[in-house]
């Protein structure tokens, strides 16, 4: 049997050790921030994304801010209504105080909380704080010019100028 001594073993004990310090020294626990923050989107019920022009991806797909509040309603008619919502940024754009305002009137609507991630934090927004927006799905109507006033599309076409001269 091969007998080392205890100065040799105490140093190789010593060695492994900080090694062992300085390889945890090295990782920053990045996993550990992904693996807490998808912990902490499974706590809600849905988890919406925010998109260009007040938009948000829902379940993949793209949708007015209209057409997400139909989607709660929905939701509400058959009994799946969500208690928690989380927002959070896409690819495409990051959480705008467009989509905050949208957020804060659905959240008056149909009664669910509502959280968005603010830079690594979840916040809650609170309907009176923040400016509840109506929905909308398009914009006004651009004006039409005076001289277009009082005709239809169907009048002044190529049809009814054969009809007037005939």
């Amino acid at each position: 049997m091969i007998r080392f001594s205890t100065l040799l073993t105490r140093t190789c004990a010593a060695a492994m050790l900080a090694s062992l310090l300085v390889l945890a020294g090295c990782h920053r626990g990045s996993t550990k921030d992904e693996v807490a923050t998808e912990q902490a989107k499974s706590q809600f019920d849905v988890t919406l994304q925010a998109y260009k022009g007040g938009q948000f991806l829902v379940d993949g797909a793209v949708l007015s801010a209209l057409d997400t509040g139909s989607h709660f309603a929905y939701l509400k008619d058959t009994g799946k209504l969500p208690r928690t919502v989380l927002l959070t940024s896409s690819d495409e754009s990051k959480i705008r105080k467009q989509h905050l305002e949208f957020m804060a009137r659905m959240q008056l609507d149909y009664g669910f909380i509502v959280y968005y991630d603010d830079k690594g934090t979840l916040k809650k927004i609170n309907p009176v704080e923040t400016k509840a927006r109506a929905l909308e799905d398009y914009h006004a109507p651009v004006k039409m010019n005076d001289e277009l006033k009082g005709r239809e599309a169907s009048s002044g076409g190529f049809g009814s100028q054969q009809q007037q001269q005939q």
